[in-house]
């Protein structure tokens, strides 16, 4: 069983899109991933002349459901 770790940090980033003109904030995450497929991403992200991230927002976007409900569960 292969266990992934996810550091979130506060540090966020604001850019601007030139297309839609909307701020874009992103959150810095550290990501611990088997080496062969960080370097298989590496890879499809030149092929496809793309950044890493957008690679990785990419496959996110095509992988979560379009919403998640999380009920809480009163006792």
């Amino acid at each position: 069983m292969m266990h992934a770790y996810i550091d979130v940090l506060t540090t966020t980033t604001t850019s601007r899109s030139i297309l839609s003109m909307s701020t874009i904030t992103k959150q810095r995450v550290t990501l611990f991933l088997n080496p062969s497929l960080l370097k298989h991403a590496k890879a499809q992200a030149v092929i496809e002349e793309i950044t890493l991230t957008a690679l990785v927002e990419l496959a996110l976007v095509a992988y979560l459901p379009k919403e998640t409900v999380i009920k809480k569960v009163q006792i």
